[in-house]
């Protein structure tokens, strides 16, 4: 539906643009009609061809995620990750340490929730930007809306980084907690 509704709006926006050029030219701006026929040519092929690009992007940009996210994960276990700092906290002092600690955890697991879901924020905002493209790249076609085609671009790839990051800050955070679980003294 979105490619049939981006064609129709780089036609419907091709004809207006000719007729403005051609039909009124007292004094309203217009595009070089050669110029816009190549570019609504373009990027007709461009919304055609949308579900392939966006998946080689994808693809390409999907290696560098797969590299952190294939390897084996230590399990997380805060309750683990709690009697680990009562012990530790233990040995310096004594009194409120299960407090401290239990306050300590708290804040480590509501930092990891906020993270993963934000990680999950991406992947939704990446879907939408996926099924929209083709109206993305039909924006492209006119000089007067190529700043939004260039702005869906620079949203795309930086969600796509960003992704990346949320997913290496995942991979941090487990690992860390997994090897202070597994050798908690060894800091």
């Amino acid at each position: 539906i979105f490619v049939a509704l981006a064609i129709g709006l780089i036609l419907l926006n091709w004809v207006w643009q000719l007729f403005k050029n051609f039909g009124l030219g007292l004094g309203t701006e217009a595009e070089d009609p050669i110029k816009l026929s190549i570019r609504s040519v373009l990027f007709i092929f461009l919304a055609y061809f949308a579900k392939d690009i966006v998946d080689i992007i994808l693809k390409i940009g999907g290696t560098p995620y797969k590299w952190i996210m294939n390897a084996e994960l230590p399990p997380l276990d805060f309750s683990s990750f709690n009697s680990t700092i009562v012990t530790i906290l233990g040995v310096c002092s004594n009194g409120a340490v299960a407090i401290i600690a239990l306050i300590l955890v708290l804040i480590l697991a509501w930092n990891y929730i906020k993270l993963l879901f934000e990680a999950a924020e991406r992947y939704i905002l990446l879907g939408v930007l996926v099924y929209t493209a083709p109206i993305a790249f039909a924006t492209g076609s006119s000089q007067s809306t190529s700043n939004i085609f260039k702005s869906w671009c620079r949203m795309f790839a930086g969600q796509m980084f960003l992704l990346i990051m949320n997913a290496w800050c995942l991979r941090l955070f487990t690992s860390m907690v997994g090897n202070f679980l597994a050798n908690p003294l060894s800091l």
